[in-house]
């Protein structure tokens, strides 16, 4: 079986022009195809280019529901394609809007719809609500169903929003991205694959850069070590293709040791307390 191809889209912000971010998603979106791409994965919060207006209200207003024309548009577009594509916007929701992701498949359908729920609670992001919980769908490929899930940038930093995702099933996780990647959060990135031995593939702006993919696969049969690292772009604008061996992944996870093989979760009760002490207190987190 060919690799399931991941087009991830680094491109620059055009701030709070929804209809410029739609033209210039659509264009991008039929490069990836081009280049034989199953799913082209967009930046954070795409349809206004992960910009906050100071008024919150006028911001609000430009949030879209899963039913608005940006939406049904890149859908049309998916289903033109052949191609799933994972679209990020500003989603319209009771009291504030959550910024999210919805994974279209080739056939033009909705199959998942997260928002992020480890929102930047000290930044701008308190202006929007949290999402209620990490979500894992089948996609339906040219290569095969695959287990998709999706966390989105600041999410990446906390080891739990993986571990969910592996254990309810995610063999790839795609990861919208705003922010500038330095090595650190980038090991740790590649950390999240290979601890849950599942796929990781994200999507950052141009002039961040350093949209990047990991494979699970560390070792090959013989333990030899090998290089998980499938695609990593520089700061400018294009498609940067990751190639994921679906084959390989699975035979990898089911012989390896990571992942849910030996986890202990009888002991790990403390990991879902709300309790908070010092020096972990902040007045701005939310629960």
């Amino acid at each position: 079986m060919r690799p399931l191809r991941v087009g991830l889209l680094q491109l620059h912000s055009n701030g709070l022009d929804v209809a410029t971010n739609l033209r210039v998603g659509e264009r991008y979106c039929r490069e990836a195809r081009r280049l034989g791409a199953d799913i082209a994965l967009f930046p954070e919060m795409w349809s206004v280019g992960y910009t906050f207006s100071g008024d919150r209200t006028a911001w609000s207003r430009l949030a879209v529901s899963r039913t608005d024309p940006f939406v049904s548009h890149f859908a049309a577009l998916a289903r033109e394609l052949e191609m799933a594509i994972g679209l990020t916007y500003l989603e319209r929701w009771p009291g504030a809007p959550r910024n999210s992701i919805s994974l279209i498949d080739r056939r033009g359908d909705l199959v998942l719809t997260y928002a992020k729920v480890h929102t930047l609670d000290d930044d701008v992001e308190a202006a929007c609500t949290p999402g209620d919980g990490f979500h894992v769908a089948s996609l339906l490929t040219a290569v095969g169903e695959v287990k998709v899930g999706a966390m989105i940038c600041y999410d990446r930093e906390f080891p739990e929003s993986a571990r969910v995702l592996m254990l309810k099933g995610a063999e790839l996780i795609l990861t919208p991205n705003a922010c500038l990647l330095d090595d650190i959060r980038v090991n740790q990135f590649q950390a999240r694959a290979f601890e849950n031995m599942v796929g990781v593939a994200m999507a950052n702006y141009a002039g961040h850069g350093r949209s990047i993919a990991f494979s699970p696969v560390v070792y090959d049969q013989r333990q030899e070590r090998l290089d998980p690292l499938l695609v990593e772009a520089g700061r400018g604008e294009g498609v940067f293709l990751a190639d994921f061996d679906l084959d390989a992944m699975r035979a990898y996870r089911a012989r390896a040791k990571w992942g849910n093989a030996f986890r202990k979760p009888a002991h790990y009760g403390a990991l879902t307390s709300e309790a908070v002490s010092e020096p972990f207190v902040r007045p701005a987190a939310r629960r």
